[in-house]
């Protein structure tokens, strides 16, 4: 929802009961549900440029990733804020393989001057990759004026002389077909002609005789050409004079209402984005108010006929379908009633995967900050050859400073998981025990716990984890009565990665008759 901003920070949940063991091997969970598909990214991030300000809108198009939004400069991944700044006006184009920035640099603004504002709040190419079309809020790209979209050459990152339309307010929603290009927002003008928020085109500028009555912003689209008709979400009441609430499936030709969805979404939830994987469409929501709906929902495409719907809270601005696995981008802060969910306890995921067959809450947990503006965080994705490009305007991720976007790959992940404290719980002549509070790991759950006694290991257990449920482990070790030893810990994630060994705790074993045990580090 957008009416708690609350600054995420990671905290342990409740603890489980202390798991006293004597060197039995643990069941290890796997990582993904039985049934289900994991998540297909690990959650360390690849080096990505970075922007001083917010990206609003990602695409993919024949080898290129193109991030655009409201920015004037893009910088290297790991430079700080101000240093090594290269201009680039609201729009930036990067190799989908590298990630390299490209000297694609067309600047999109409100004057002619490159540095008034203005911002860009959709792309879309079309289904050969061929043109990027480009909408927001915007009187100029480069020197030429236009009216708040354009088209781009993708080949040689060119405006089009057909397709620039006169739209008389943001465009916030692209849709491409091979028979047309359809934009949404929030204009009521087209060319001098009556479109209220919504109007299609002719891949090559003309408008559509397309018309339908929105009463307020389309925020979303998403075509299906199968069925002959194109979905439309955002924040409207009414569509052709009778009541839709923030959704609808439109005739793809003439604009009639063809399907509503009475009951989908609370008044106070509004549509901000669509996905599709061939067999589903996926819908994420953002609400406004107390515990209003704020997740995602999954429909089939062939009857309309919703499938499932989370219970998660925290205003959905972007969702992804691959592999078997909805990707989101939100602020999720209570997904207690969802499978896989967490409860409300202070903390923010703002990037999650899930389970298209059943909404179950996957483990991976990349994370960044609120950022600027909204503080919302992550606002766009991208599918690019396998790596997930995200945009938002976070300036952290994974609690480490970097700005605008992030992508996540499918390769080894790097990250170690953070090495737990030993205590001294419990001991007696012949008996030490010691604890441990359970560690975890952004991409993966079950994590083995390796014990060493004076440099020998005595103990693995494996257990999984969660950054909400961190249960705490113990050990009960034989030891001869009156000895002196020092306990280590370190912890293996998938045999992978291994975190540092943990400072070494002194114990003293009591004698059958003496002192109390001593402890140091």
């Amino acid at each position: 929802m957008r009416q708690s901003k609350l600054r995420k920070k990671v905290v342990a949940g409740p603890a489980a009961a202390a798991l006293i063991c004597t060197g039995a091997l643990l069941s290890s969970p796997a990582t993904a549900v039985a049934g289900h598909a994991p998540a297909t990214f690990t959650a360390d991030p690849l080096a990505t440029w970075q922007t001083d300000g917010i990206v609003w809108s990602l695409a993919y198009a024949r080898g290129v990733v193109y991030a655009a939004g409201s920015f004037d400069t893009v910088r290297p991944p790991g430079a700080a804020p101000g240093t090594r700044q290269v201009q680039r006006h609201n729009f930036a184009a990067f190799d989908a393989a590298t990630g390299k920035l490209l000297p694609c640099a067309l600047s999109f603004t409100s004057g002619a001057g490159p540095y008034t504002a203005g911002t860009v709040r959709a792309m879309k190419p079309s289904p050969d990759g061929r043109v990027l079309y480009v909408g927001g809020s915007f009187g100029h790209a480069g020197s030429t004026g236009v009216a708040n979209a354009v088209a781009v050459d993708t080949a040689d990152c060119t405006l089009r002389k057909d397709f620039r339309p006169a739209v008389n307010a943001t465009v916030r929603a692209i849709e491409t077909t091979d028979r047309g290009v359809y934009l949404g927002g929030d204009f009521n003008q087209v060319g001098g002609q009556s479109r209220n928020r919504i109007a299609a085109f002719t891949p090559g500028g003309s408008l559509l005789p397309f018309k339908a009555d929105i009463d307020l912003p389309v925020r979303a689209l998403s075509a299906v050409p199968a069925r002959r008709e194109i979905l439309v979400g955002g924040d409207f009441k009414s569509v052709n004079g009778r009541p839709a609430h923030a959704l609808a499936a439109l005739d793809i030709t003439s604009g009639a209402t063809v399907h509503t969805y009475p009951g989908w979404l609370p008044a106070a939830s509004v549509v901000k984005s669509f996905a599709q994987d061939g067999s589903h469409f996926y819908i994420g929501a953002e609400g406004t108010g107390h515990r209003v709906f704020d997740g995602r929902i999954s429909a089939r495409l062939r009857d309309n006929k919703m499938v499932w719907k989370d219970t998660c809270l925290g205003a959905t601005q972007a969702v992804l379908p691959y592999k078997g696995v909805l990707y989101s981008a939100s602020h999720a802060h209570d997904c207690w009633g969802t499978p896989g969910g967490f409860p409300e306890r202070g903390l923010r995921h703002t990037l999650l995967a899930q389970s298209v067959t059943d909404r179950r809450i996957l483990h991976w947990f990349p994370d960044t900050d609120g950022g600027l503006g909204e503080g919302v965080g992550p606002r766009a994705l991208t599918m690019a050859r396998g790596t997930l490009w995200v945009g938002g305007e976070f300036t952290r991720v994974n609690d480490r400073p970097q700005q605008g976007l992030t992508r996540f790959g499918t390769g080894t992940p790097t990250s170690l998981p953070q090495t737990p404290a030993l205590t001294l719980l419990a001991a007696i002549p012949g008996k030490v025990t010691i604890g441990w509070r359970a560690s975890w790991d952004r991409t993966t759950a079950a994590l083995a716990y390796r014990l060493y006694r004076d440099g020998k290991p005595v103990s693995r257990q494996t257990l999984s984890s969660t950054p909400w449920n961190l249960p705490q482990m113990s050990y009960t070790d034989s030891v001869p009565a009156g000895t002196r030893h020092r306990y280590a810990i370190e912890v293996t994630v998938t045999g992978t990665r291994t975190s540092h060994r943990s400072p070494s705790l002194s114990v003293t074993v009591p004698a059958r008759t003496g002192p109390s045990p001593t402890t140091g580090g």
